[in-house]
């Protein structure tokens, strides 16, 4: 499998602390790569410097090329997508006014192909095309991050980087919204989630990265970090089981 993304020993000074130490990290055509860890351990901080929202030490490679001298525009047009903690909507305006702002990457194939850009996203989501007319600051927190989510579709990225989807929201829209994430993945994009609900996430995920104070402490296939003992004990909020060495 092809690397969409891939970085090698990123470091991302942040307000004069040393934020995030040497992580190295690659994501594939069609995978989900998720990175879990506590509060304060430099995940949004990563995100950040992989879209060029912060600078960065290291290497950021996008299919093949060194993106790290790129800032956020350029870095977008190439394909990549960050869907922040915030969701960054336009409150005032419409739901799909709000998405038309996402389609500037097929600007110059008109208005045909934005309109069908529109259409498919609508029907990955069917709530917004529910509430379409709606302005987007009268949405739940669930629809509104499925609006964010869709804004940054309507580009047609290779690379969707989000960063916590499932804050604040109720279990059954968790679900929804994660369920939505898994159907990308059969569509070919390449998905990097940074998720603090570690149980939703390594359920999706292809290969998960735990990150602790800036640095990645354990990684491999996310089926094998949910059975690890380390794991278990720190994110997922279940027993150990019994002879494991953790619970010796």
């Amino acid at each position: 499998m092809s690397a969409v993304l891939e970085t090698r020993d990123i470091h991302v000074a942040y307000a004069g602390v040393e934020a995030v130490l040497g992580v190295s990290l690659q994501v594939g055509t069609g995978q989900i790569a998720t990175v879990i860890g506590p509060n304060g351990a430099g995940k949004t901080t990563l995100l950040g410097a992989l879209m060029g929202v912060l600078r960065a030490r290291g290497s950021v490679r996008f299919n093949g090329a060194t993106v790290g001298h790129l800032g956020i525009e350029a870095r977008a047009e190439l394909g990549m997508a960050l869907v922040p903690e915030s969701r960054a909507l336009f409150t005032s305006m419409s739901v799909e006014d709000n998405l038309r702002l996402g389609s500037f990457r097929l600007r110059g194939q008109g208005g045909l192909a934005a309109r069908g850009r529109l259409d498919e996203v609508l029907r990955l989501f069917p709530r917004l095309a529910e509430r379409r007319r709606q302005r987007a600051g009268t949405l739940s927190g669930g629809e509104r991050q499925m609006l964010a989510m869709g804004r940054a579709l309507m580009a047609k990225p290779a690379l969707l980087m989000l960063d916590e989807p499932s804050l604040g929201l109720a279990p059954l829209i968790v679900r929804d919204i994660f369920a939505t994430i898994a159907r990308l993945r059969g569509e070919g994009v390449a998905i990097l989630l940074v998720e603090q609900n570690a149980c939703a996430a390594l359920d999706i995920a292809d290969h998960g990265y735990v990150l602790e104070n800036g640095a990645v402490v354990l990684e491999g296939p996310a089926g094998s970090l949910a059975r690890d003992p380390r794991v278990i004990a720190a994110y997922l909020g279940t027993e150990i089981p019994a002879g494991t060495e953790a619970a010796k």
